[in-house]
């Protein structure tokens, strides 16, 4: 795999890495979490953490893993049907989290989110020096969507889209260099002849070519997010001054070739106004 080039050469310096975690990723088709792909994720994670990266968790699963245990076959579409999977799946998903990186010797911790809390200014900087003391003690946090408090409005106007926009707050809120999103494809892809479809290996301006490139999530399903939120995500994060890498989270060694520079998933290149 190339490794190095000269759009990719600067990811191996970055300092805070937000790497958020889609549903598919750790969440089997059933909707119980898959052990064996966390327990790779959070080793990768870990290394990260050793090599002195600081590392913020956004993971998505809560509901998916709420799902498996109450024997939900679709994602639900009512709000308490919703806030009750969530209730059930978040500590069952935590608990999975806490004891594949206690076996790597690092502590992680809890953040429950709702849009609200960056729209208040007080919350807002109680967030931000929570983690920023957590990532200072060697901490990583690990950030959900609390949707067992979000009511109604918030989910009908709101919604955090599969945590892709929370995670694009939080790189704001941290100040961070690169974000990485995983999911199940291998980045964005663009249509060539014969119909097929091929990687894009980097973006540099995201405009409404790119946009074009991809449709809105269809209804139902484990996992709401979709390229689309992640390409309004990506666009607010390099706006912001921060690298973007979507990249597939179900590869081998997929953080550490990201991490490395090479050429894994699309990257979005920063581009401030």
């Amino acid at each position: 795999m190339n490794c190095g080039d000269r759009f990719r050469q600067t990811l191996p310096e970055s300092r805070r890495v937000v790497v958020k975690v889609g549903s598919r990723v750790i969440v089997g088709k059933t909707g119980r979490p898959d052990m064996a792909r966390i327990r790779v994720l959070v080793s990768q994670l870990a290394s990260m953490r050793r090599k002195g990266y600081e590392v913020v968790v956004v993971s998505s699963g809560a509901i998916a893993a709420g799902m498996e245990a109450l024997k939900i076959a679709e994602r639900p579409m009512s709000v308490p049907d919703i806030q009750m999977c969530a209730a059930v799946g978040q500590g069952r998903l935590m608990a999975k989290y806490t004891s594949e990186f206690d076996k790597e010797k690092i502590l992680v911790g809890q953040m429950l989110l709702t849009h609200d809390d960056f729209d208040h200014k007080i919350r807002l900087a109680n967030m931000r020096r929570a983690m920023d003391h957590m990532l200072r003690s060697g901490i990583i946090p690990i950030i959900n969507e609390n949707d067992v408090v979000a009511d109604e409005e918030l989910k009908a106007y709101m919604s955090l889209g599969d945590n892709d926009h929370l995670a694009s707050l939080v790189v704001r809120q941290v100040r961070a260099d690169l974000l990485v999103m995983l999911s199940t494809v291998d980045g964005l892809r663009a249509p060539v002849n014969g119909g097929r479809t091929v990687r894009v290996p980097y973006v540099e301006k995201i405009g409404k070519d790119i946009m074009k490139l991809v449709r809105p999530p269809e209804a139902g399903g484990i996992s709401k997010g979709g390229m689309d939120s992640k390409l309004r995500a990506a666009l607010a994060c390099t706006k912001a001054g921060c690298n973007v890498v979507v990249a597939n989270g179900r590869k081998k060694d997929v953080l550490r070739n990201v991490i490395s520079g090479c050429d894994e998933g699309t990257l979005f290149i920063a581009s401030p106004d």
